[in-house]
């Protein structure tokens, strides 16, 4: 089987994403399992390995020509030089970085939709910095969401432990409330019911969360159990999810409830991250579902701290690049 394309932004150049990419393009289960070319910066990768001691061969691509193909044996780096690296300082914000690792995003999702990549894995960018390039998006999904044209879009959180999807993501608790809708609701778990499938090869078992204390407590606590979460899990299991809620969200991560359900729904961004992190931050990846294209991620920031030091941890990323591949090929891990 051919391996598939996946291209592995480099994320925020100030950050800990050039390292990660980096380690992750030499882990021998990342080039066993696809073609992976990073896109970003290769002075910057070459220089910055070599400053960490670090092994990189890889061939540089320019952006027009891609037609002509990767090398299936190593690592290639699609060069767009829009940073220089003498003007980065390292675990540093600045705008520039920010609209380079906007760039890489960009150029990636572009072409994959024309075929040239199977597959995307990004490495973390800072918000703030793309934020303060003039680039008003607030992350990665934002972004996704608006090139693809795709409307609805996912956040899920996956690791072999436990798997999130949130009905709201990038959005202040004030209007939380009135994102929770039985339409929407349903949308994620129909879109979490068909990427865990193909994940797991089986039909999965979904919790879907609520939103108030004690899943409302019979309207005492709240009114959208009743109104819109419930109704939405009730369609759902029409037409044949295995799925139960909304259940209290305080004991839906216990070992038993981990045990027993593949994936959950929650209502908002810290109900479900909170929990997942605490449980797989190391693994965890994050899958944008309802877009035309396959993207993965990381489930951490920049970690301007430790950027350029050697001591960042690629395990999130590699683990994001080979469900990029197994999704691509709808192959095993």
């Amino acid at each position: 089987m051919t391996r598939p394309k996946v291209a592995i932004t480099m994320g925020d150049p100030a950050g800990v994403g050039p390292e990660i990419a980096i380690k992750a393009v030499n882990a021998p289960r990342v080039r066993e399992a696809c073609v992976p070319v990073i896109v970003g910066n290769a002075q910057l990768l070459h220089t910055l390995a070599g400053r960490l001691g670090l092994p990189f061969k890889a061939d540089s691509a320019h952006p027009d020509d891609l037609a002509e193909g990767f090398d299936p044996e190593g690592p290639t780096v699609v060069d767009l030089q829009t940073v220089v690296i003498d003007d980065i300082i390292p675990g540093k914000m600045s705008p520039t970085c920010g609209h380079a690792a906007y760039d890489y995003v960009r150029f990636a999702i572009d072409r994959t939709m024309t075929g040239d990549f199977d597959a995307i894995a990004t490495a973390p960018i800072s918000k703030e910095a793309v934020n303060a390039a003039g680039i008003r998006f607030p992350g990665h999904t934002e972004m996704l969401e608006s090139q693809t044209g795709a409307r609805d879009v996912v956040m899920m959180l996956y690791s072999e432990q436990v798997a999130v999807s949130l009905v709201s993501a990038h959005l202040p608790l004030s209007r939380v409330p009135r994102t929770i809708t039985a339409s929407r609701v349903e949308r994620v778990i129909r879109l979490t019911h068909a990427n865990m499938s193909l994940i797991r090869g089986r039909s999965p078992r979904i919790a879907v969360l609520g939103l108030n204390p004690h899943a409302g407590e019979g309207g005492l606590f709240g009114s959208e159990e009743m109104k819109d979460i419930g109704p939405a899990v009730e369609s759902a299991r029409r037409s044949g999810i295995q799925i139960d809620g909304p259940i209290p969200a305080d004991t839906a991560f216990t070992p038993r409830m981990l045990d027993r359900y593949d994936a959950h729904v929650a209502m908002y961004h810290d109900q479900g991250l909170a929990p997942f992190k605490a449980l797989s931050f190391e693994n965890g990846v994050n899958i944008t579902l309802g877009i035309p294209i396959i993207r993965t991620s990381v489930d951490h920031g920049t970690a301007f701290d430790i950027a350029w030091k050697g001591t960042a941890s690629p395990g999130s990323l590699i683990t994001a690049v080979l469900l990029a591949a197994k999704l691509a090929s709808n192959d095993d891990l």
